[in-house]
């Protein structure tokens, strides 16, 4: 896929790869912005499921507008049939490899990003739309000097959120159970529909757990 050009985009590297798809760097061809490209491998864009949750997290992230939000360029097909989605390019690191490097955070620290995370779900939520899938590795922190500590949070991976407002909720079934369960509040583990904003902050407070303690809250079959 070097090369090519999806939409007004050339990719230029890979960045990483995955069982769902794959991460490229890319560039605008006629402003020269830099982004990150995400593919979804070629049989799971032929999944109408699949695509729906894809294309999901670029709507859900677009309908919030705040700076702790992951901003989104532009999504759509490549010419081979897979399903893209282009976003802003960003320098850092996600929280989960910050916390791998170093075990656990000061009080400070933690409640800093804590604050951050809270404040974009927050537009998240008065947008009627819940995340689903905070977790460490949705966390991306990102250098800015113009925000305390120093870093800027940058939440990602609304594949799964459920757009309230709209009615358009992801097409999950009653009982099928979609989230990262370490982190995924009691109801949402039992599959229940009606989940709302208040599972968003139940995965806060297992995150903030896991920043002072170095450890989730409950580890456990």
């Amino acid at each position: 896929m070097l090369g090519q050009t999806l939409g007004s985009y050339t990719i230029e590297r890979e960045l990483g790869r995955g069982g769902m798809g794959a991460v490229y760097a890319a560039v605008h061809t006629l402003l020269g912005r830099r982004a990150t490209v995400k593919v979804l491998l070629g049989e799971l864009s032929r999944d109408q499921a699949q695509v729906e949750r894809f294309f999901n997290e670029a709507r859900a992230a677009t309908a919030i507008k705040h700076p702790s939000i992951v901003e989104i360029y532009d999504f759509g097909w490549a010419a081979d049939g897979s399903a893209y989605i282009v976003m802003e390019l960003m320098a850092g690191e996600p929280l989960a490899a910050r916390l791998k490097r170093v075990g656990r955070l000061s009080v400070a620290q933690a409640a800093t990003i804590a604050r951050q995370v809270a404040t974009a779900l927050a537009a998240a939520h008065r947008a009627g739309i819940v995340h689903r899938d905070l977790k460490p590795d949705n966390v991306f922190l990102v250098p800015d000097e113009e925000v305390a500590g120093g870093e800027r949070v940058k939440l990602l991976d609304f594949g799964i959120a459920k757009l309230v407002a709209t009615g358009a909720a992801s097409r999950t079934t009653t009982g099928a159970i979609m989230g990262t369960p370490l982190y995924m509040s009691p109801e949402q583990c039992e599959g229940a529909r009606a989940v709302d904003h208040r599972t968003d902050l139940y995965a806060l407070g297992c995150v903030l757990f896991e920043m002072v303690a170095g450890r989730v809250p409950f580890i456990s079959d």
